[in-house]
């Protein structure tokens, strides 16, 4: 599984972007664009190489993880999955793209799209010693716009994106990138219940156009999950001294929640049940809230069943388990 950290290369380009870089200034205007990507107002208060920095210090190591461990999740149901080229949409700084690059040797392929400039220039420095996405293509455009004028990829990646259209827009922008998917489109969103409500019509829209679910749900049925309930998932990180500077945080990790779902043009053959949050464990036995190919099932793994109840021990909020009989 690839790490959830950002990788040496991207560190080593955004400590050579900081160099002289005010902490103190770019912490108050990290705040603003942290809160407008979480309610999802998207990038428009980034004008500057500034504001471009600040928001890849406040939120592209979370974003990078929350991608990363949904293409983990991806990589583990279909391990076969070699994707050559990727489609990078609303790619902000390119964090979508590293991350990718991390999870497929296979890719050779980088095209990126968005419509802010100041984060198009930043992702393009950052790249311009890697080994890897030293060759990206950045197009520059509104997000349907330039994903009409696109080439159809293997990978097609849409991250913290979807909530910057409105809702409107939303079903032909899902089309859309389905109709560029060669093979499995990612989309991932907060994982809030507006982000997960967002995933979840995408979800049921694009499976009526024929899309199978590769993760994370172990079927292509409607959500069993019922409101207020919502499925999301979250990935720790490590803070960075000059992280915890601009987010003004003293813990030395953050915690990211995140909704995602990965949808393939083949359906997919292993479908493991998915934990849907952290096992309440006891003495007596351990509980765990799974998403089944059956449907919601609330597991109990009683002490007295060793082996079942040291495997359920194991269990972790996200992960793919196969359940025995």
């Amino acid at each position: 599984m690839t790490s959830p950290d950002l990788p040496a290369e991207l560190k080593a380009a955004l400590d050579g972007k900081l160099r002289g870089f005010s902490r103190s200034d770019a912490a108050g205007r990290a705040a603003v664009i942290s809160k407008n990507y979480r309610e999802g107002r998207g990038s428009t208060t980034i004008r500057s190489e500034t504001d471009a920095l600040a928001y890849a210090l406040a939120r592209m190591p979370a974003t990078y993880a929350a991608v990363t461990a949904s293409l983990n999740a991806l990589v583990e149901n279909r391990p076969d999955f070699a994707p050559k080229t990727l489609l990078d949409v609303g790619a902000g700084p390119g964090t979508a793209s590293w991350a990718a690059a991390e999870a497929f040797p296979s890719l050779t392929g980088f095209t990126l799209l968005d419509a802010n400039a100041a984060l198009r220039t930043l992702a393009l420095d950052l790249a311009h010693d890697s080994t890897r996405l030293r060759g990206i293509g950045y197009q520059l455009g509104e997000a349907r716009a330039a994903l009409a004028k696109a080439d159809t990829a293997d990978l097609v990646v849409a991250s913290y994106m979807i909530g910057e259209i409105g809702e409107a827009q939303q079903r032909a922008l899902a089309e859309l990138l389905w109709q560029k998917t060669h093979d499995t489109l990612l989309v991932v969103e907060p994982g809030t219940p507006a982000g997960y409500a967002r995933i979840i019509a995408l979800r049921a829209h694009l499976i009526t156009l024929g899309a199978h679910v590769a993760a994370p749900c172990p079927h292509d049925s409607q959500c069993p999950l019922q409101a207020p309930d919502w499925c999301h998932f979250t990935q720790r990180l490590q803070r960075s001294r000059a992280h915890k500077q601009v987010k003004g945080a003293e813990l030395p990790y953050e915690d990211e929640k995140f909704s995602y779902v990965a949808l393939t043009r083949a359906a997919v053959e292993r479908h493991p049940s998915r934990v849907l949050a952290q096992p309440i464990v006891t003495k007596v036995e351990v509980t765990a809230k799974l998403c089944t190919p059956e449907g919601l099932s609330f597991a109990k793994m009683p002490r007295r069943a060793k082996a079942d109840y040291a495997r359920a021990r194991r269990w972790r909020w996200g992960d793919a388990v196969i359940e025995e009989s």
